[in-house]
């Protein structure tokens, strides 16, 4: 037991030695670069010192392309100035010794200086100039300016998103979607973005700094040892020009080539993308996991190497890249037919999911459902022309009525015929029909001058005579008297007609309080008097819908409101409710059947008849009066006939009588009689004159 509790006391002494060690491994590194400015160093030293200064260079090179992100290697910018500043020292170090020692021969600044005068430039001197320069500029002019101007532009526009990106942060956290915790680790790494791409855009500038400053010290050196090798030593001017710039050059290579190191690095890591991943997977990925971009290079290098007097290589570097590119293709496929696979797997082995309310399909409002031959009516690629129709149908409507028409889902439906439609309210089809594809619809108006051929049928809209012609003969057809339209001219007449028809079931709670709040921004004191203190949304929006239900628009909800306003407090009956309102709209409602006209076509029930209605609502304590079935069949065709009789005159078919009456009539008529209005006495406004056109009797 002893044993186990000293090898544990020595384990972690050990371990808190390491911690001292790392932590003093900077100061002291930084403190012995400050001493190689200063204290003379030895050729075999400085050796040791190049070797170490590109080793490091290499290291730090293999890691920016092996870190899977930016932010994993967030010691670059300190790293990076260390290594300069080591190779600035290395570069005062060597050139004390090159200046002091240059005349004894090419090794006298040490083998390394010598290795890459000789080895890498082959002992001239002009060559190794030009090499230098070539070095310089590679490193000075593309890799470090491409980087310098990447580092500024990403330390700007990080910073320009941090708040942005915060805001994001606390709506998530706000919302619910992420913990406290991970709101917290998000905050931190926006905040080690901003000062990691902050600190390259100033680790750049240290880069630039270091390519100027190593041309610099070169001019320096070469003129310093030719004054010192030919006054102080008397050596032949093309005797110190070997000694001092052959030194001189291979000291400068020797610092450019860690420098350019350093400066692929920076670059590397400030064009990667903040994403996890090693870059050389992914930009091998992105670049060669397309084969057509491989097939087309390889098609290109083998007409360049037939082409006569080029060399054959190109062809056979084709030829690789065309096996590379079928390589690809079939593991892509082969890659593809297994994830199929593994998917089809796990899906048949997943168990079934529970239900949750995203499996409750709620129904459309407003639905148009198409067969699959009338697909082609909503596809604006190909000339479909009902979107566009449906769109005027709905704005129409909305400003007719007073109120935002809800939008058509438009879907096809295999269960119905290939040419029929239906028109959907909450789920319930109100209105179908079946057209002809090619063709367009003759409408006889009521008079035409002969016939035309085709398909006999009706309206959909308004049930009148129709024909179904070719194309071709809508001329004919228009010369005879028939109105002519297409198809899409068929559907959206019948969806306005349904739609106006159904306008009350279109207005729910949503759109009536949206009415309400934009009747507060002009009137904010009028609602606050009505809902809900005085009167409940409830019971406004069941008077909303019997105007809607009874053809009355509600474009005047000013008004609407104001008789609410002051009605509701003394009644609370919808009905009656709405009977007040209307006498407010009397003149907006006579306008739109009647125009700016001063005499009023009416239809009037006889006295008899009048009093005995009358005598049955009475008996039945207001409710909707019992009429004998013979009697309501006889009265429903005098009215028939009557309405029919105004509109062959082009005349509006009213129907005039008393307040009590009007209601249960109004909804005797709705759907028997179509087009006749019924208005009750307090109805016609004083400046109007009534014209009895007809009475009806018993």
């Amino acid at each position: 037991m002893m044993d186990i509790i000293s090898q544990a006391r020595s384990y972690k002494d050990r371990l808190v030695a390491s911690k001292i060690l790392q932590g003093l491994g900077a100061p002291l590194l930084l403190i012995a670069i400050l001493a190689m400015v200063v204290l003379p160093i030895p050729p075999f030293i400085l050796d040791v010192l190049f070797s170490f200064n590109i080793a490091i260079a290499l290291v730090v090179l293999l890691v920016a392309v092996y870190t899977p992100r930016p932010l994993d290697f967030g010691s670059f910018p300190s790293a990076l100035l260390i290594a300069t500043i080591l190779r600035l020292a290395l570069n005062v170090a060597s050139t004390r010794v090159v200046l002091l020692e240059g005349h004894q021969g090419a090794d006298a600044a040490g083998k390394v200086i010598e290795a890459f005068g000789n080895v890498v430039v082959g002992g001239n001197y002009t060559v190794g100039f030009i090499v230098f320069m070539i070095l310089v500029i590679i490193n000075f002019v593309v890799i470090t300016k491409g980087a310098g101007r990447i580092s500024e532009v990403n330390a700007r526009f990080t910073l320009d998103a941090m708040p942005g990106k915060q805001m994001a942060i606390d709506a998530d956290l706000n919302a619910g979607l992420i913990e406290a915790d991970e709101a917290k680790a998000r905050r931190e790494e926006i905040v080690k973005e901003a000062d990691f791409y902050g600190a390259m855009d100033g680790a750049s500038k240290f880069v630039r700094g270091d390519a100027i400053a190593g041309i610099l010290i070169l001019f320096i050196n070469v003129i310093g040892g030719l004054l010192i090798g030919t006054i102080q030593y008397d050596l032949t001017v093309s005797a110190a020009a070997e000694y001092y710039i052959l030194l001189t050059i291979g000291d400068g290579i020797v610092a450019q080539i860690p420098g350019l190191v350093l400066s692929i690095s920076a670059a590397l890591i400030v064009t990667r993308q903040n994403e996890t991943g090693d870059m050389g997977e992914i930009a091998f990925a992105q670049m060669f996991d397309t084969p057509r971009s491989l097939a087309v290079a390889s098609g290109v290098l083998l007409l360049i190497g037939l082409v006569p007097g080029m060399p054959w290589l190109f062809f056979f570097v084709g030829l690789l890249i065309g096996g590379m590119a079928y390589y690809v293709h079939v593991r892509n496929k082969k890659n593809t037919v297994q994830e199929h696979e593994k998917a089809e797997k796990e899906v048949a082995e997943a168990p079934p999911p529970e239900l949750g309310w995203n499996d409750v399909k709620h129904v459309d409002v407003l639905s148009l459902e198409i067969g699959f031959r009338l697909i082609s009516l909503v596809d604006v690629q190909k000339g479909g022309q009902l979107l566009t129709r449906i769109k005027g149908v709905r704005r129409k409507l909305s400003q007719e009525l007073g109120f935002l028409i809800p939008p058509v889902h438009i879907k096809d439906n295999l269960d119905l015929a290939p040419n029929s439609y239906t028109i959907n309210i909450s789920g319930v089809c109100v209105g179908q029909a079946e057209i002809q594809m090619g063709c367009d619809l003759a409408i006889n108006p009521g008079q035409v001058y002969g016939n035309i051929d085709g398909y006999t049928t009706q309206d959909p809209a308004f049930g009148l005579d129709a024909v179904w012609i070719a194309p071709e003969l809508k001329e004919k057809a228009q010369t005879l008297g028939y109105t002519v339209v297409d198809i899409a001219t068929v559907i959206a007449p019948h969806l306005n007609h349904i739609l106006f028809e159904h306008a009350s079931q279109l207005l729910g709670y949503d759109e009536a309080q949206q009415l309400f709040d934009l009747l507060t921004e002009k009137s904010p004191k009028l609602i606050e008097g009505l809902i809900p203190d005085v009167l409940p949304l409830g019971q406004a929006v069941k008077v909303l819908q019997n105007l809607l239900n009874e053809g009355v628009s509600i474009r005047d909800l000013r008004t609407v409101v104001q008789t609410l306003v002051e009605y509701a407090p003394k009644s609370k009956d919808p009905e009656l409710l709405t009977a007040a309102v209307r006498i407010a709209l009397k003149r907006m409602i006579v306008q739109e059947l009647c125009g700016q006209d001063n005499e009023i076509p009416v239809i009037t029930l006889s006295p008899d008849l009048e009093q005995i209605l009358h005598q049955s609502m009475q008996a039945n304590e207001g409710e909707t009066p019992h009429i004998e079935p013979g009697l309501a069949e006889r009265l429903q065709q005098s009215l028939k006939q009557a309405s029919h009789q105004q509109d062959m005159q082009g005349q509006p078919s009213i129907l005039l009588t008393s307040g009590m009456l009007r209601t249960t009539l109004s909804r005797f008529v709705r759907h028997a009689i179509s087009g006749l209005r019924v208005l009750s006495y307090q109805e016609i406004p004083d400046e109007k004159q009534i014209k009895i056109v007809a009475s009806v009797g018993q």
